[in-house]
């Protein structure tokens, strides 16, 4: 009887346990639910705000992950989401462009370049500024080792070109949007596209360091 009674009462203290630490995580949620949610709006908000003129209001395309951007009545622009793969892992990046199709700027939501090479993408201010304005109209959207009008970032070609196919391809999603793709069968590159040329894998399968 001693046994069975204190099986019991472990079944039971553990089943309470339980029932009380799930309660405890329940009211955490409730109560950090709104101001994780209010912080990652801002976050956003300053995101687009980075990459596109002033705006009063914002409208997300959840399946083609975009913003479109007004203020007021009038259209500013979209800020357009997209992900590559670039030297270390996905390149994430935010796009901003005008009715009138130019880059108005852009900003890198995250990544996993390597630091003092890759990475420089958020703090290279050469690199950083070339997007400001750009029109792929006039300037031929790929780097300058490619035959490009775009400055790469010194040692890390891989990290410029995922950047740049970044770049077409949130241009690809405007084109949609505006319906200005005619016949040319715009059709939205997967998002773990890889950009590293047959050349640079070959050597870095060596383990050398390609950026």
């Amino acid at each position: 009887m001693a046994v069975k009674s204190n099986l019991t009462n472990m079944v039971l203290v553990l089943g309470l346990t339980c029932l009380f630490c799930s309660g405890i995580l329940g009211g955490a949620y409730v109560l950090t639910k709104e101001p994780i949610d209010k912080a990652a709006a801002e976050k956003t908000n300053q995101a687009i705000s980075q990459v596109l003129p002033h705006f009063t209001d914002v409208q997300y395309n959840e399946e083609n992950h975009y913003y479109t951007a007004t203020d007021g009545d009038q259209l500013v622009g979209y800020a357009v989401e997209s992900t590559v793969v670039g030297f270390g892992g996905p390149l994430s990046l935010i796009v901003g462009v005008t009715p009138d199709g130019v880059v108005y700027n852009t900003s890198v939501l995250s990544h996993a370049e390597t630091p003092g090479l890759g990475a420089k993408c958020t703090t290279d201010a050469k690199f950083m500024d070339q997007w400001r304005g750009f029109d792929p109209s006039i300037k031929k959207l790929s780097v300058k080792k490619d035959g490009g009008d775009v400055d790469a970032i010194t040692a890390s070609t891989i990290t410029s070109r995922a950047y740049t196919l970044a770049v077409e391809n949130a241009l690809t999603t405007f084109k949609q949007i505006a319906g200005q793709a005619g016949n040319d069968e715009a059709v939205m590159p997967d998002a773990d596209n890889s950009v590293m040329p047959d050349s640079d894998r070959a050597s870095n399968e060596g383990g050398q360091n390609n950026e």
